[in-house]
């Protein structure tokens, strides 16, 4: 059965970009998850590899120039989320990456790009798979608020 546009899922990448004990997250402009905080990151383009996808990605919203590593998670986010304006099924391969130049500068599909302390993390409002890779990987204890996938928050209670 065919949802949205596409006959397969939408192949993306995201990067976990870490510098000095704080997190590179971009503020989405677009849908879906607009508004939300989530790792940079996008669509990969026919004949790209992952990796190469996932630096282009961090460059084009963020203006940092990454290294990337190892693959660390993925994210199977599914059609029907209403709020976040989703039509497509996502499967997004997440990296590790490091900074190595560039200068921080929203773009592309970024309203804005921030370096944010462990601290400072918990009161965003962030995607569910952004907070469960933070939480699985230890850099925040908890997120106040999520916006879940298929209108579910982490915790299983559905998304207001």
């Amino acid at each position: 059965m065919r949802s949205g546009s596409h006959e397969s899922p939408v192949l993306g990448v995201s990067t976990l970009v870490r510098s000095d004990r704080k997190v590179l997250l971009v503020q989405r402009a677009r849908p879906p998850f607009q508004g939300v905080w989530a790792f940079p990151g996008g669509k990969v383009a026919y004949g790209e590899l992952l990796a190469t996808a996932a630096a282009r990605e961090v460059l084009e919203e963020t203006g940092i120039v990454v290294a990337i590593e190892d693959q660390i998670d993925r994210a199977e986010i599914l059609p029907g989320h209403e709020k976040a304006g989703l039509q497509e099924h996502y499967v997004v391969v997440v990296f590790a990456g490091t900074p190595i130049g560039g200068t921080l500068a929203a773009a592309d599909d970024a309203a804005d790009a921030r370096w944010f302390a462990a601290a400072e993390l918990a009161s965003l409002t962030m995607t569910a798979d952004t907070a469960r890779i933070l939480i699985a990987r230890g850099l925040v204890a908890n997120v106040s608020r999520t916006t879940g996938m298929n209108g579910r928050a982490p915790n299983g209670d559905v998304d207001q």
